[in-house]
């Protein structure tokens, strides 16, 4: 089967971002402030507002399933205090979970951590307890900088972060390291904010010793890495100037990278550098590039095309498109274990649905 580990709700339905339009209303003029129990979306709703967009291009792709976590720039730490965060992220991971109770099959759950600039990460762990427990989430969204683009937030290494890290690892559950919405002006949120964070984190961990104190700890770092892969010599050069050990050795048990790179180049650069085993496949569809690329002719984001052409060899791609993913998500692999999903290439489902619409599947490739 394909797993997605990388998907967002990026096409809910409108009366969400109304009522998160009202609770900013609300900052200055409490009488505005709206109650959860004021957003209301039905069932239908959210079928409307999924079954013709990542469904339909999950069918067309081939992908079996996405983990599913709310719209990353609608996070928006910035915004308000704790409280605003928290009712904010209640209601998000709230319609997450409805999606995957819907499409049991098709989705699994991730959440959002009620974060807040210059708020003890601790204050997040009631969400992220609430969310694995009772929705079921396999991993959450660690926002390394909710200030919106100011990193006014000490880095992941420190030890303000361990109360988080310390329920991570007793749920064993994996974080996905993903900023949210730029305020500052000189960072576009997804064409510089997200990239350089990426690469922000990547650095903050090699400078620390965070997995000799989390040896199970995983962390995915999303975007192919940032600019980690193309500046992995630089990378490895720092290591050993800050007498670290090898990279491999040092950080690549524990950090994660995803397939969500728009171009062949940029894949296969991926793949060069990073093993094989330590990259997920993702798309991040319907995300932050939506058109058709005209050199291709396909959409930027058919991301699943880029590693099918990568060079892997079958166990390899295999690895990519599942194995990895139900290894660094144990909660998913339990969750799709329950279902009786096979694994491996064993998987009929995205290889039948390519094949009734003419597609060649990888394997004939």
């Amino acid at each position: 089967m394909i797993i997605d580990c990388h998907g967002h709700y990026t096409t809910a339905p409108p009366a969400l971002e109304a009522w998160r339009t009202q609770q900013i209303d609300g900052l200055t003029d409490p009488a505005r402030t709206p109650s959860r129990a004021d957003l209301r979306i039905g069932d239908d709703e959210l079928r409307r507002s999924i079954e013709p967009n990542q469904l339909r291009l999950m069918d067309e792709r081939g992908i079996d399933l996405t983990v599913f976590s709310p719209r990353a720039s609608f996070m928006a730490h910035h915004i308000g205090d704790l409280h605003t965060s928290s009712e904010w992220a209640a209601l998000c991971n709230e319609l997450c979970f409805r999606v995957s109770a819907l499409y049991p099959e098709r989705f699994a759950p991730a959440a959002m951590l009620p974060q807040s600039p210059g708020v003890d990460p601790v204050t997040c762990l009631p969400e992220l307890v609430r969310c694995v427990e009772e929705y079921g989430a396999v991993a959450v969204n660690l926002n390394p900088d909710p200030s919106g683009g100011h990193w006014t937030a000490p880095p992941l290494t420190d030890r303000s972060w361990y109360p988080v890290y310390e329920k991570l690892v007793e749920y064993d559950v994996p974080a996905m390291v993903h900023v949210s919405t730029s305020v500052n002006p000189a960072f576009h949120t997804t064409g510089a904010h997200y990239l350089n964070a990426d690469t922000t984190v990547f650095m903050q961990l090699v400078q620390g010793d965070l997995f000799t104190d989390f040896p199970t700890l995983r962390l995915i770092i999303p975007h192919g890495g940032g600019a980690v892969p193309y500046h992995w010599g630089r990378f490895r050069g720092l290591a050993m100037a800050l007498g670290k050990p090898p990279l491999e050795e040092h950080v690549l048990g524990n950090v994660f990278f995803d397939t969500c790179v728009y171009h062949q180049p940029g894949i296969d650069l991926l793949f060069d550098v990073i093993p094989a085993r330590n990259i997920l496949f993702a798309s991040e569809m319907i995300g932050a590039v939506r058109d058709i690329d005209p050199r291709t002719g396909r959409h930027f984001d058919d991301t699943r095309r880029y590693a099918e052409a990568a060079g892997l060899d079958a166990d390899e791609l295999t690895g990519v498109f599942e194995r990895n993913a139900r290894t660094v998500y144990p909660r998913l692999d339990a969750l799709l274990t329950k279902q009786g999903r096979p694994t491996d290439q064993d998987s009929p489902t995205a290889q039948d649905r390519l094949t009734q619409q003419g597609r060649p599947s990888k394997q004939g490739r």
